[in-house]
């Protein structure tokens, strides 16, 4: 079958693999049909993985498709179906997976794409309890969000921020798959919601989303602004994924006692910080890192109920280097896609 591996770095070649062996017991060979870009596939794609990883890996951390297979004993599912997978293998055991909190699995595998072989392939077999039912009138493509981009908003702004209707948010690159995600989450339960974008185009777009300020940080400070449009008060949450670049200005946008919820660092690993604004602000910090099974339910939930995904743009297999050369342009507003 065909496959899209990494054999080094910015190194992909579509690829014939061999074909997979049936499914095992629990067990279920999925029909891969639309695969989630990421910066997980950005970093991975450009040697920057954080444990060893055996060359050449086949890419792809957030896909759909289709039910091909079922192993022994896998019931509520049928062939044909259409599924979202979760993006790392998790051990199922640990007492974290046990409660559902696969994201926080004492013995995890792996991510998928990254760790270990992703989805860019046409068939790929995965544990039953890894796989979501998609709901009849969700796309395929709208599902190959859920399980990264979708999910990880769903995660952060519900289970870690305690977002709540009528709270003020910053979202921070509204142009991005989970900023644009963030608007819309936000907005669909009456938020007030700010967005940084790097230009005016991308504003446009994140206020048709439904932002209700945009500030260009390119050519103003987004905290002067922030503050000046909540008149020195703050925002109840920052969604944060920048980085240092965003960091301390982020804080200064939280009014006493907000939040601040973090799943990225794009622009860099490390920051300093004032402990005295800290604790004599009051804020919370969390990080938040993918989502659970039970948040790419509820995201496609969401999906089904009229809120989709924004997708910019869906490229098929054999292109998959230039979507991620689109991603690292920054000129995405949305999702980046890719079809088998």
């Amino acid at each position: 079958m065909k496959a899209l591996q990494l054999f080094g770095d910015r190194d992909l070649r579509l690829t014939e693999i061999p074909d997979l062996a049936p499914p095992g017991p629990g067990e279920v060979s999925v029909r891969v049909r639309a695969v989630g870009l990421n910066y997980l596939d950005l970093w991975g794609f450009r040697g920057m993985a954080f444990a060893k990883r055996k060359l050449p890996l086949t890419v792809g951390a957030e896909a759909a498709g289709e039910v091909a297979a079922l192993g022994e004993g896998v019931e509520g599912l049928s062939v044909g179906q259409r599924v979202a997978m979760y993006g790392a293998m998790t051990c199922g055991k640990c007492r974290a997976c046990r409660e559902g909190r696969d994201n926080l699995c004492e013995d995890v595998g792996g991510v998928m794409g990254f760790h270990l072989d992703g989805f860019a392939r046409e068939f790929v077999t995965l544990p039953a309890r890894l796989v979501v039912p998609v709901p009849e009138t969700v796309s395929v493509t709208d599902a190959a969000c859920a399980p990264i981009a979708f999910g990880t908003v769903q995660h952060m702004l519900f289970d870690n921020a305690r977002l709540e209707p009528g709270e003020s948010i910053l979202v921070h690159a509204g142009g991005s798959g989970i900023g644009t995600a963030a608007i819309k989450m936000a907005k669909a339960i009456g938020c007030t919601v700010y967005t940084t974008v790097g230009d005016d185009e991308k504003g446009a777009k994140a206020a048709a989303l439904g932002a209700d300020h945009v500030v260009n940080y390119r050519t103003e400070r987004f905290e002067g602004e922030v503050r000046r449009l909540t008149k020195r008060k703050g925002v109840d949450v920052v969604f944060e994924h920048v980085g240092p670049d965003t960091w301390n200005g982020s804080l200064l946008c939280l009014k006493r006692g907000g939040r601040l919820v973090t799943c990225g660092s794009t622009s860099g690993v490390s920051t300093t910080m004032n402990l005295m604004q800290l604790f004599q602000q009051q804020y919370r910090i969390t990080g938040s890192f993918g989502c659970s099974i039970a948040n790419i339910r509820q995201s496609l939930d969401k999906m089904a109920g009229g809120l989709t995904p924004v997708i910019d743009t869906i490229y098929p297999l054999a292109d998959f280097a230039q979507g991620l050369e689109r991603l690292e342009s920054r000129k995405v507003f949305g999702k980046i896609l890719v079809t088998l």
